[in-house]
């Protein structure tokens, strides 16, 4: 079957799967969401070489269509899968997640529920885990219950009323009523399977059912934001405050471009821009969870130098290197592991963290408020931006063949600095307040000078240089100059005759270490419609919304990047960034509550 992104996902803010419109788990890392892939056939198609491995599959004899659909207002799936002689079964997915003893309960665990709907459906389980990366299989062991598969990293126990033969031997059946299918730990399950999995299902939609119920949400496209808003919190890992860029890796950013990468880590960037989403829907954990992230990182940063992307656990270290057991998805590899921005200079990701950190100095809806302790660690940060604002990296897209002192970062730097001063004046320390304002007064008239065109009469992407990306976008929604600035207008008009194709925006348009772009960053184009909207052209901007709405995927999720012709969806996913952009545009051009009844 050729792979495509229409897919679910499920997690518990610990792990993730993937699922596809057969309900196949196509793809899922074990024991957390930048580990082994135990299931990979998102990236190597089951008929491969090596491709008899990593999947789990419920395959009903004589498949006639599908469908899914999620428990609404959850991350709870559901895939109905019909055959064409009117049998019919419903397969339920979830990852555990709800309160227990007075804390949350998210085990590295994966349920799968099987239901009998209409008829005598004849149905095959087959579950093949895969380890080191693809290219081997677990040993087996099993009990009158359950499997143990054995890995290398890993030891997984499936625990299930079904018939442990039929599991193993890959025997079709007749589905007759209800089975339960639970992986996790190597662990015997403390009850028998049916009733701990519809507990568990059960305490698993209250949970999340109830999180939204907490959310403030815009009054139109609410299911858009709600599905946005739930993509996001599963990003977010809690054990350590870490925020995912996406799941996945090496899905190619267009066909056969080589633009794989692995975005199983925590970028500083698109961290920012999701809890700040999260943050204005009322989700204040995950800011609290990811300042001590970002607080541990600046205590270890050796002179207060940060990379642009940690692991989970805040390493610094990710090699990358190919699983070369692993094709691609739809055989376009490399399948890269590791990634090698983190021996990258972004001196954007300043302002990234201590734009993240301003939040708890002027939002008292959080537990931790800022203190001057928080200030000092902040300022080492800020003594950095204010250091390097003007020196050449590889900015924001990562560019690993040139280095070049990119607007964008200096922007952030600026930001940095500014908002530095905005603190210290909350806590009250006028001096410091004086020492930011100059550093950002400073940095300020060096962008003005070095990244404004004369000729062009626009800002440019780097200091001295002539040419535009989507990131300029940026420049009134991080206060550098005002929507009503005839600068920031220019601007926008220059990127609309550049960079745009069709209704979306490229994030540039010149070649870059593998040749010119062929397909739009999403979240260029969500950039393009916030700054319609501050610019007052507000039915462009709705328009446009509507118009990204309708090019999700059945179940509401957005990849990385987007054909501007066929529309087809390409890149990491679901991608962080592109669900950001959904939230913050909704939240912007929605019409309001008051009066809407």
């Amino acid at each position: 079957m050729k792979r495509s992104l229409e897919l679910g996902m499920i997690g518990n803010a610990g792990i993730a799967a993937l699922v596809d419109e057969r309900a196949e788990i196509a793809w899922c890392c074990l024991p957390r969401v930048d580990g082994d892939p135990v299931f990979c056939s998102l990236l190597r198609s089951r008929d491969a070489a090596g491709g008899g491995a990593g999947f789990f599959a419920v395959e009903l004899a004589d498949f006639a269509t599908s469908e899914q659909r999620y428990v609404p207002n959850t991350a709870v799936l559901v895939t109905t899968i019909t055959d064409s002689r009117g049998g019919a079964i419903e397969v339920t997915d979830f990852a555990p997640r709800f309160r227990q003893f007075g804390r949350m309960f998210c085990p590295m665990m994966l349920v799968r529920r099987l239901r009998r709907v209409a008829g005598s459906p004849l149905v095959t389980v087959r579950l093949a885990p895969a380890c080191g990366l693809g290219a081997a299989v677990p040993a087996r062991t099993w009990g009158s219950n359950h499997v143990r598969y054995t890995g290398a990293d890993f030891v997984l126990r499936l625990t299930t009323n079904a018939s442990t033969c039929a599991v193993l031997e890959e025997t079709p059946f007749v589905l007759t009523g209800e089975l339960d299918f639970l992986l996790g730990p190597d662990e015997t399950l403390q009850g028998a399977p049916s009733e701990v999995a519809r507990r568990f299902c059960e305490a698993t939609v209250d949970y999340w059912q109830d999180w939204v119920r907490d959310l403030s949400i815009p009054f139109e496209w609410q299911d858009a934001v709600i599905r946005a808003a739930i993509t996001l919190k599963l990003s977010a890992v809690d054990d350590t405050g870490a925020i995912i860029a996406a799941p996945t890796t090496s899905i190619p950013e267009a066909i056969g471009s080589a633009r794989n990468w692995d975005y199983r880590y925590c970028w500083l960037r698109d961290a920012y821009f999701t809890v700040n989403a999260l943050n204005r829907l009322n989700a204040t954990r995950t800011m609290e969870r990811y300042l001590g992230y970002i607080v541990n990182l600046a205590a270890l940063a050796k002179g207060g130098a940060l990379q642009p992307v940690y692991r989970i656990n805040g390493r610094p270290d990710m090699p990358e290197h190919v699983a070369p057991a692993l094709p691609g998805f739809c055989g376009m590899g490399p399948v890269r592991i590791g990634n090698q921005a983190h021996l990258q200079v972004q001196n954007d990701v300043y302002g990234a963290a201590i734009l993240a950190a301003t939040h708890v100095f002027f939002d008292r809806r959080l537990g931790a408020q800022g203190n001057e302790g928080l200030f000092e660690h902040l300022e080492a940060l800020g003594e950095v931006a204010a250091r390097v604002w003007r020196e050449p990296d590889a900015g924001l897209w990562e560019l690993r063949g040139s280095q070049k002192v990119h607007t964008f970062s200096a922007l952030m730097c600026w930001v940095a600095c500014d908002r530095l001063a905005r603190i210290a004046a909350r806590l009250g320390q006028g001096e410091r307040e004086c020492y930011w304002r100059a550093y950002a007064g400073q940095i300020r008239l060096g962008i003005e000078a070095a990244a404004w065109h004369s000729g062009r009469g626009t800002f440019v992407a780097d200091f001295g240089g002539e040419s535009l990306d989507a990131s300029l976008l940026l420049i009134a929604e991080l206060g550098f100059v005002a929507p009503t600035d005839p600068r920031f207008a220019a601007t926008v008009a220059a990127i609309e005759s550049e960079l745009k194709r069709g209704d979306f925006i490229f994030r540039y348009s010149g070649e870059d270490d593998f040749g010119a772009p062929q397909n739009a960053f999403l979240v260029c184009t969500f950039w393009y419609i916030d700054a319609l909207a501050s610019l007052g052209r507000r039915d462009e901007a709705r328009r446009l919304f509507e118009n990204l709405l309708a090019c999700r995927t059945r179940l509401g999720l957005l990849a990385e990047h987007i054909d501007p012709v066929s529309r087809q969806l390409w890149g990491n996913f679901p991608q962080t960034y592109s669900m950001v952009g959904l939230i913050h545009s909704a939240t912007r051009l929605s019409a309001p509550w008051e009066g809407a009844f």
